[in-house]
């Protein structure tokens, strides 16, 4: 079932979203080499803690941290731990959220590590942009596929692919609700876009081919062909005069 916010809940919400990028900025500006992945997690917990939400990725279905810290290969779904030193030339997909008064928010982006290659860098902005491509298309009265469609289009129209075994979401009173929001489809499908609508809008983007594969942690997706792979994601609000982006400072 799709929920539709009201004033009073997007006003909530608004605020789990603000911490929610607060949380993700303070953790990226620490990106660089020499810096381990368990170091980030708890700058980003503790930042979620002292603006007085709680990390809603911790413990969620048995995830041991605050946030999922994915390097090149990695698609989502990174475990952070202090034997894992970032290097320069890395790519760091950092994604996490935060609750607030039982409302969600939900963020990633991708930084680089020191100096990273033309090739890394275009991935990364390519993901970005179809992020902002995405948002774009999710107009109250369109589809969600014209989100899909906005995404896959700009993508694939640089030389990349985007993952298909994972996908954006609704977010609202759980970190994950209806309706899904595929990075891939036909503009025109799918569940109408209405106000009050809030959305994880969400692409990760691989330089190689779009197969995936989980490591036997359970948790960590890594492209199947080893190439580099990037992921940028805001939590979107659809109003009457356009989507407007929660999760941004």
């Amino acid at each position: 079932m799709i929920v539709l916010k009201t004033g009073r809940e997007l006003k909530i919400m608004r605020e789990a979203c603000r911490i929610s990028a607060g949380a993700l900025q303070t953790a990226g500006k620490a990106v660089e080499p020499g810096v381990t992945t368990a170091e980030l997690d708890k700058l980003a917990e503790d930042y979620i803690r002292s603006q007085g939400g709680v990390p809603n990725f911790k413990n969620y279905e048995g995830y041991p941290a605050t946030a999922c810290i994915s390097i090149n290969n990695e698609v989502i779904h990174g475990i952070p731990t202090s034997k894992r030193v970032l290097k320069a030339g890395d790519i760091v997909s950092i994604d996490l959220g935060a609750k607030f008064e039982g409302y969600h928010g939900d963020n990633a982006a991708t930084f680089a590590c020191g100096d990273v290659s033309p090739e890394a860098k275009r991935l990364m902005d390519t993901t970005k942009e179809s992020l902002y491509e995405g948002i774009a298309a999710a107009v109250a009265g369109g589809r969600i596929g014209d989100i899909s469609h906005a995404v896959q289009s700009y993508v694939e129209a640089r030389g990349y692919s985007v993952v298909r075994q994972f996908v954006g979401h609704g977010i609202g009173t759980s970190l994950h609700e209806a309706p899904e929001v595929p990075n891939f489809g036909t503009a025109g499908r799918g569940i109408r876009l209405m106000p009050g609508m809030t959305l994880a809008i969400e692409p990760m983007v691989n330089a190689g081919k779009s197969d995936v594969k989980i490591l036997p942690d359970g948790w960590t997706v890594l492209t199947k062909d080893g190439s580099l792979s990037a992921h940028f994601e805001h939590t979107v609000v659809i109003t009457a005069d356009g989507p407007k982006i929660m999760t941004l400072l």
